[in-house]
């Protein structure tokens, strides 16, 4: 019986020492929650400057016509090829995923190449033609996927040609052309990517239509009429671009 009194007890004093343990526990500390994930957005629109340089390949045709543009002979093809390099300037504005643009190219260039006229066989004559510059002015329609923009562009295109007729025995220039200046259109296509703040690369894709244009040619020395030609100069080019993009400081925009 006295075994039973003190078992009984021994529990009860168990049962009022473990609220009293229990509350002289320390209370669990408090854990932020972790911060939220921030996605950079950005923002193609704004004003942009940059330089850009590649190659180039132009497409030139010869055919003799008279004075009055009456077809003679066809006299044959040459592919014009050189480096080119300049700069562009241009707009763009952002509407959601849709990126709309203007933009100014101006470069130097340098395509040239020659053929021996089919139409003065023999030692005759030499056709040589040299693209100098180029000048696009374009618009521009895009879409973007965050900091990479893929667009397309079309507009005017203008060129300065210097197209030559050369004496094959001496290599010499017997006559020059007078009208030297050509305008046409352009399309093209570019991959432009956003690497840092303020600053982006491309690669691009232009051709330039160039319509067949009767050339006059002139004896250098005394400025008298030596023949004409009705001549095709399409261009192809293939550039990288790099730009500063004024109003970018990296990302503009956080999504949560």
């Amino acid at each position: 019986m006295k075994k039973f009194l003190l078992g009984t007890v021994g529990l009860v004093a168990l049962g009022v020492a473990a609220p009293a343990s229990a509350a002289d526990l320390a209370a669990r500390p408090y854990t932020k929650a972790p911060p939220p994930m921030v996605a950079a957005i950005y923002d193609w629109s704004g004003f942009y400057i940059g330089a850009n340089g590649g190659w180039g390949s132009q497409r030139n045709c010869f055919t003799a016509v008279s004075a009055t543009g009456t077809f003679l002979a066809a006299e044959g093809c040459h592919n014009a090829t050189g480096g080119v390099a300049g700069g562009q300037i241009g707009y763009r504005w952002q509407v959601s995923q849709w990126v709309f643009g203007l933009e100014a190219q101006g470069d130097w260039a340098n395509l040239r190449a020659s053929n021996a006229s089919l139409f003065f066989p023999g030692p005759g004559f030499i056709n040589r033609s040299q693209m100098n510059a180029f000048g696009l002015f374009t618009g521009q329609v895009g879409y973007a996927w965050n900091n990479v923009l893929l667009y397309v562009k079309g507009g005017a295109a203008v060129t300065d040609n210097r197209r030559d007729i050369l004496f094959a025995a001496t290599n010499a220039v017997v006559a020059t052309s007078s009208n030297n200046t050509q305008w046409g259109g352009t399309v093209g296509v570019g991959l432009e990517y956003g690497f840092a703040p303020n600053w982006s690369v491309a690669v691009e894709y232009d051709h330039i239509f160039s319509s067949n244009r009767n050339t006059t040619f002139f004896v250098p020395a005394t400025s008298t009429f030596f023949g004409a030609d009705r001549i095709s100069g399409g261009v192809d080019l293939v550039t990288a671009r790099v730009d500063y993009h004024f109003n970018w400081g990296g990302p503009l925009v956080a999504r949560y």
